[in-house]
């Protein structure tokens, strides 16, 4: 079952090819959209934009398969989107979650390369 509903997700997104989908590209976390909103002492500009590009790509891993369902519930329910509260509603809290979670894991492996906020 979950092999035919993979396929027909394949063939629905190989069709869809050349349309853009809401949100994709995904960005980085909207509360650390740069390396400049982090500072640890003693650290030069590439060594945070290293650690920052780290991290990101940590995130990005941990957090592909959320934002993926989020994309195709998005492009499977469009019609519900359009025409529904709940719908809409529903889809914004899990693209929420998502980013949620990417800002928290994108901070914690900041923090555990001994950086902190920039104020």
């Amino acid at each position: 079952m979950v092999r035919v509903l993979a396929a027909a997700l394949l063939l629905l997104f190989a069709g869809c090819g050349s349309m853009s989908l809401p949100g994709w590209p995904k960005g980085p976390p909207e509360a650390a959209a740069n390396a400049g909103a982090w500072t640890r002492p003693g650290a030069d500009a590439a060594t945070v934009e290293s650690a920052y590009g780290e991290c990101l790509a940590a995130t990005d891993t941990a957090t592909r398969n959320d934002f993926a369902i989020d994309q195709d519930i998005a492009a499977s329910r469009a019609g519900d989107l359009q025409r529904s509260d709940f719908a809409r509603t529903q889809s914004r809290e899990a693209r929420d979650t998502t980013r949620d979670r990417a800002q928290q894991l994108l901070s914690s492996c900041m923090q555990g390369k001994g950086f902190k906020p920039a104020k």
